[in-house]
């Protein structure tokens, strides 16, 4: 399974995602040394840029392994409860819980959370959960939890604390690795707690090991897979087309798919598979994207107003 990117999607073309493999953008062999050493540690990097594929291809890796379970889940749908510890818990559990069952095939956590609900206090539904999951298995555990930072306030306040709280308990009662993947690094939250507090993300969940990005594409990974649109429907890039969409992009996979996908799918002379993609076409869809802003545009220059990112590229 690789990361999807543009398609192929002309007039009379089925749907034909392209893919690079995203553990070729980071090193396999520390994740897997992080996960062996009962390491809880952070993989960050930009929206669309591959991290969801990559987890999901290393937890099928190591379950087929099987050395560990292995199991994922996204917990984006607890934002809606903001703050509120009481209904976000409850969430983040059961996702957890259909993630093992439906990616894994692990039907063991959603009988806890049928036992639990009810019974157990919010502030302690991830743990309770996680240290009889662990249990039921000699095999240990290894639980990768996707969107973490799409969580906030009190309801991220809990689920960081309580997974440093059953961090002692590793490997026999509580996961042996945890990786929380979203979008920025644990310490650069800054959470508000229901009375104005401000904690850090680092010291709510000072057990992280290390912080890993999942790195950018190479100029050669870009002219791969745009090789791979050639190979697929005969339409050829010019050489300078080529350049320009690595100049542009320096292989961020957002952008790199941006580009690729206004050129060949929305605009009518992209469509067209007798005509080579051009220089010419590739500016065009630049300004297009422009034009467009795009929230993932409007997301990077919001960035930049931010005064500790305006003094990095200053």
């Amino acid at each position: 399974m690789g990361a999807r990117f543009f398609n192929n999607a002309g007039p009379s073309e089925p749907a034909q995602h392209y893919c690079i493999d995203p553990l070729r953008r980071i090193r396999v062999d520390e994740l897997e040394r992080l996960i062996d050493a009962q390491r809880y540690f952070v993989l960050h990097a930009p929206r669309q840029t591959g991290k969801t594929t990559c987890l999901i291809t290393l937890m099928r890796q190591l379950n087929a392994a099987g050395k560990y379970r292995c199991a994922y889940a996204n917990i984006e749908d607890a934002q809606a409860a903001r703050g509120k510890v009481d209904m976000g818990l409850p969430i983040v559990v059961d996702a957890i819980a259909s993630g093992a069952q439906w990616m894994s095939g692990d039907p063991y956590p959603a009988s806890v959370v049928r036992d639990i609900q009810g019974t157990i206090p919010p502030g302690a539904m991830l743990r309770t959960l996680l240290t009889r999951w662990s249990q039921a298995d000699p095999r240990p555990l290894a639980l990768f939890i996707d969107e973490i930072d799409a969580l906030v306030g009190d309801t991220l306040i809990s689920v960081l604390r309580q997974l440093r709280g059953g961090y002692p308990q590793r490997p026999a009662a509580f996961p042996q690795s945890v990786i929380l993947c979203g979008v920025r690094d644990v310490r650069d939250y800054r959470i508000h707690s229901s009375d104005g507090e401000i904690i850090t993300g680092g010291s709510a969940f000072n057990i992280k090991a290390e912080s890993l990005v999942l790195g950018d594409l190479t100029e050669a990974e870009v002219g791969e897979l745009l090789q791979q649109h050639t190979d697929e429907t005969g339409q050829l890039w010019t050489g300078e087309a080529v350049d320009e969409i690595w100049r542009l992009t320096q292989g961020q996979p957002w952008l790199v798919n941006a580009i690729a996908y206004e050129l060949t799918s929305r605009r009518p002379e992209g469509r067209d598979r007798s005509r080579e993609l051009d220089l010419a076409m590739v500016t065009a869809a630049r300004e297009e994207l422009i034009l467009r802003r795009d929230v993932h545009i409007d997301q990077l220059a919001d960035k930049l107003k931010e005064p500790r990112v305006r003094r990095v590229v200053e």
